[in-house]
């Protein structure tokens, strides 16, 4: 039984963390949606990742609590998180660009959250 609980307790801690993790990337996206550049590094500058360094390093530190949990729950590691770090980093030049990409995400997000 107390295993039972502790589970339980992890999993709501769990659903905790994705709900702030969620809660601070689409925060994050709606200003990169507005035009301020650096959230998806496609640029490498310095400048613009400077600025959005606390932003992922707070994503980062939620998401590995996450990942920590849901490793002890023998869960996947967490899908949003990993489709986030996938969407940084350098990209062609014919690419999108961060605003344009950022409202697609905002967009993808609303309608999973619709369904």
């Amino acid at each position: 039984m107390a295993k039972a609980d502790r589970l339980e307790r992890m999993d709501v801690r769990r659903l905790e963390l994705e709900a702030d993790y969620r809660a601070a990337l689409l925060e994050a996206l709606r200003v990169t949606a507005s035009g301020k550049w650096g959230l998806f590094d496609h640029n490498g500058d310095r400048a613009a990742r400077a600025a959005t360094a606390p932003v992922i390093a707070h994503l980062a530190e939620i998401g590995e609590a996450i990942d920590d949990l849901r490793e002890q729950l023998m869960m996947e590691p967490f899908a949003l998180q990993q489709q986030f770090l996938a969407a940084r980093g350098p990209v062609s030049a014919h690419a999108v660009g961060e605003p344009k990409q950022a409202q697609l995400w905002l967009d993808r997000l609303a309608s999973e959250s619709d369904g």
